[in-house]
């Protein structure tokens, strides 16, 4: 589906790489772990990174019920959510036609408060699975003492836009003869090797055992 962009949203430089369909900002934000979440409060602004996650059209995070943020954000404070990822160095034939190849979304809106014990408890199993796939199942679920002081918070994924580029540089002509070397050096996220804690007798999951 695609979304209609607001005058905040809507991308003016270089808007040939803009992206405004659903399927693009959910694929964005499910390669994440982190955002980076910035809002303003009488003492600034912040920018912190959080773990996210998505279900649905939502995007969520969580925190301790304790903390200033989730105070902040429950509170219906205006929030500028970014994500990027960074696919590759473009290197041209002339220094100004460098560039960078990316997947990047900003997610404009407000928290609101996940409530109700079911509703929680599934949001926060998601965000399990979301780590490793069957891995709720597997753990100890949280108690009544640590799912009591945990705020899950969700926000609408109703004004968003992204901006990608991919491929190699876009020289000027008059520079395509020069003697340098152009073209992509690429960067990707890496699964490292597993490395176990304890003694090692539990049993390896599948989720695990095909990581790296």
């Amino acid at each position: 589906m695609k979304q209609a962009p607001s005058d905040r949203s809507r991308i003016r430089r270089v808007a040939e790489n803009a992206r405004y369909d659903s399927a693009t900002l959910h694929a964005i934000i499910d390669a994440a772990y982190l955002c980076h979440l910035a809002f303003a409060d009488d003492k600034g602004l912040h920018s912190i990174p959080m773990a996210c996650w998505r279900t649905g059209e939502h995007l969520y995070i969580h925190g301790s019920n304790g903390g200033r943020l989730m105070k902040q954000l429950a509170g219906g404070a205006a929030v500028c959510i970014s994500i990027c990822h960074l696919d590759g160095l473009v290197l041209a034939r002339s220094a100004f036609n460098h560039s960078m190849n990316y997947r990047s979304a900003v997610i404009y809106g407000r928290f609101e408060k996940v409530e109700g014990e079911t509703d929680k408890r599934a949001a926060l199993a998601a965000f399990m699975d979301k780590l490793a796939p069957g891995r709720q199942a597997e753990i100890r679920p949280g108690n009544e003492r640590e799912f009591a002081a945990t705020t899950v918070l969700r926000m609408a994924l109703a004004e968003a836009a992204c901006k990608t580029r991919s491929g190699g540089p876009v020289d000027d002509e008059e520079d395509l003869g020069l003697a340098v070397w152009a073209g992509v050096l690429p960067l990707a996220q890496v699964h490292g090797q597993p490395q176990a804690d304890g003694d090692g007798y539990q049993a390896v999951p599948a989720y695990v055992r095909g990581w790296a």
